[in-house]
């Protein structure tokens, strides 16, 4: 029997810290993120700072929370910039029993929160008749 298993994007959770010791010119852009349940909904709660509301988007579907966000370039003459430019995201598998049609978002002082309704039941493994021919 085959077993299909999902895996999330990034398997090592320390992985974003030791990101944040790369000089900022070569690290790889990371949305750093918290998750917890909180009165029957999983919140996923992403630090997005000088973002505005439009730059952002969150995407969920097959078992997947996604959040993008994107930040453009300003065209002046630097001497120096440590900021982050481009496109960052940040996927993370939701627990079983997540109700992707119950979702909320809400975007405040650079802290993206997000949470997903825990109502759905599992369902119970069914067995399955298989029909001969022959």
């Amino acid at each position: 029997m085959a077993t299909l298993t999902r895996r999330q994007r990034i398997p090592f959770p320390e992985m974003p810290d030791w990101f944040e010791t790369i000089p900022a010119k070569f690290a790889m852009p990371v949305v750093r993120i918290e998750d917890y349940t909180e009165e029957g909904r999983y919140v996923m709660r992403a630090e997005l700072p000088g973002m505005s509301p439009e730059d952002l988007d969150v995407v969920i579907g097959d078992g997947v929370l996604t959040v993008k966000a994107e930040r453009t370039e300003r065209e002046v003459d630097k001497n120096h910039s440590e900021i982050r430019y481009g496109e960052l995201s940040r996927s993370v598998t939701l627990p079983p029993g997540a109700d992707e049609d119950d979702v909320r978002a809400d975007y405040t002082d650079g802290m993206l929160t997000v949470s997903v309704g825990m109502g759905v039941e599992k369902a119970e493994a069914k067995h399955v008749e298989i029909k001969h021919h022959g």
